[in-house]
């Protein structure tokens, strides 16, 4: 599968958390399924790891992207 083709499934999956009411979040602030592609697209100094939170149902109500090498450099 092609770069392209990886963005695409990636914007409709988020697209489907969004409608499904999921808060999510790049580096602790909110950000449209646009935003996170366009984010990974670009990533020339980071790398994201997903972090689901749950509810108390065990449904996901937030998705967080973390840029993982901000946090080790802070070391």
């Amino acid at each position: 599968m092609n770069n392209g083709a990886l963005y695409e499934k990636m914007f409709t999956e988020l697209e489907g958390f969004e409608k499904k009411g999921v808060c999510i979040l790049i580096d602790e602030k909110n950000a449209s399924p646009m935003q996170v592609v366009k984010a990974h697209m670009v990533r020339e100094e980071g790398s994201y790891m997903r972090d689901y939170r749950l509810n108390k149902e065990g449904h996901i109500e937030a998705l967080s992207f973390n840029n993982i090498n901000k946090k080790r450099k802070r070391r």
